[in-house]
């Protein structure tokens, strides 16, 4: 197989994925962006984790909230619970990797808060916590996820929302997630500030 070959394969199961989440997940993801809307119409704010590549999504979103998606608005309120190397890192040192998002939940987060988790359905025990943690406080989970569900599936409750992309390669799954947060990020910004661009 030549290198061109290899590209084409990745552009072919890409396209393979998203259609199959198009054609699966519009609703799901509808249902959340109205979510979020009704999170920060009451003045709540949207938390985000994940791990590895998983992370890049949940700072992705987090920015885009803060900044903007498309258009100057104002800024949203969010939180990449991973952002911070310094904290990240303390919290996992001093006590156990498990903690690293569910310490800085339980003292950022507030009832009514939205806690948006990425995983591709690797081992995530620390989201799993911070999943644990956010139902204890009356946070709302949004779990973006592959595979089977991975271990979050199990953790969610019914007025939770799980969005689970129809692939297995984590790859197709991080790249899925990323056209899933912009989809969220023009689904709240059409709410909150109308109309096209």
């Amino acid at each position: 197989m030549s290198l061109q070959d290899h590209i084409i394969n990745h552009f072919s199961d890409n396209l393979q994925t998203q259609q199959e989440a198009m054609a699966n997940l519009c609703e799901l993801i509808e249902y959340a962006g109205q979510r979020l809307v009704n999170c920060l119409l009451n003045d709540k704010k949207i938390l985000t984790c994940g791990n590895g590549r998983s992370a890049a999504c949940a700072q992705l979103l987090a920015a885009l909230l803060l900044d903007r998606y498309e258009r100057d608005r104002p800024a949203l309120p969010a939180i990449a619970l991973a952002a911070d190397n310094i904290t990240l890192t303390a919290v996992a040192n001093s006590h156990h990797f498990d903690e690293a998002f569910a310490k800085p939940l339980r003292a950022l987060g507030q009832a009514g808060d939205m806690l948006v988790v990425y995983s591709d359905g690797q081992n995530c025990a620390n989201i799993c916590k911070a999943v644990n943690n956010a139902h204890d406080k009356d946070i709302f989970v949004i779990a973006l996820t592959g595979n089977q569900g991975g271990m979050i599936a199990p953790l969610l409750k019914e007025t939770d929302i799980e969005i689970r992309v129809p692939a297995h390669s984590p790859a197709r799954i991080l790249e899925t997630h990323v056209l899933i947060t912009h989809c969220l990020c023009d689904l709240i910004d059409q709410q909150l500030f109308g109309g096209d661009l």
